[in-house]
């Protein structure tokens, strides 16, 4: 990575995806950390940058295998992402060739494994449940079924969401109603929006809308607070299978927290030029 940079006189990286949900990997362990709210946001527009879900940064560690630091499209950071974690580890086992990694995020130290079959999981961590650490506002009497319209529960994956349980998924026009949701004043840091419906007891579908403002085909935290908060309603069993626009996770809350597994892809490696970031 640093040769390339060398050459080039930009930033190298890699685009990869989680079910379609979609990453830019900037490896800052042997190249120019450049990512600030700017850099990150003109990155991530969609026609007249590279485009991205989330970006996620590499960085050296002293703890775990390394240090990942996540930004939105919108600019704005993120202490979590399931899906991208995944990525960072494949590159992680890539580079070592062991079948384990540890990601220092955010979130905390995740661990994650080789599952076989082109298959990552990923310890999440335990959900938060307690109204300050997802966060809100103010306590609620049940974060099962908040105060608004369609009592949806609250479950923070080191970002927070607010899940609905609906009668069809696919019916919900996510563009529409998406925005206010996110920015809804219960959730000072605002908040993903995840609607599911429950097929059985170990099957949901989901359609999330992101925090900073996009539909996206899958998300990993999203995945693990719709299963935490179907569970703790009563709807499903701890371990799901979760259909996503993009395709399938497995969730399973265990007692050393929420693990995730799922399929990545590496699509492409490119090098951002200088002159596009210098005229930020």
């Amino acid at each position: 990575m640093a040769d390339l940079t060398l050459q080039t006189g930009g930033l190298p990286f890699r685009k990869m995806h989680g079910l379609g949900n979609d990453f830019v990997v900037v490896d800052a362990r042997s190249a120019p950390d450049l990512v600030n709210e700017d850099t990150a946001r003109a990155i991530g527009h969609r026609y007249f940058g590279v485009g991205f879900d989330q970006l996620a940064v590499l960085r050296e560690s002293d703890v775990a295998d390394l240090d990942v630091e996540f930004w939105n499209s919108d600019g704005s950071k993120a202490d979590a992402c399931g899906n991208a974690s995944r990525c960072v580890a494949r590159i992680i086992m890539d580079e070592t060739g062991q079948k384990a990694a540890s990601i220092r995020t955010g979130r905390g130290t995740l661990q994650a494994v080789d599952a076989g079959e082109g298959l990552i999981s990923v310890n999440m961590g335990q959900p938060q449940l307690e109204w300050d650490q997802i966060p809100l506002a103010h306590p609620v009497d049940d974060l099962n079924a908040l105060p608004i319209e369609g009592a949806p529960g609250a479950a923070g994956i080191g970002n927070p969401h607010m899940v609905f349980v609906v009668n069809d998924a696919e019916a919900v026009p996510l563009s529409d109603v998406g925005p206010a949701l996110e920015h809804h004043p219960l959730f000072p840091e605002r908040t993903n929006v995840e609607f599911i419906h429950v097929i059985d007891r170990q099957t949901l579908r989901m359609r999330v809308w992101e925090r900073g403002g996009m539909i996206t085909l899958a998300c990993g935290s999203g995945a693990c607070a719709s299963a935490v908060v179907a569970h703790r309603k009563g709807l499903t069993d701890r371990k799901v299978t979760i259909h996503l626009d993009g395709g399938d996770l497995e969730i399973d809350w265990r007692d050393d927290g929420v693990w995730m597994t799922g399929p990545i892809t590496h699509v492409f490696d490119g090098v951002i030029r200088r002159e596009f970031l210098e005229n930020i």
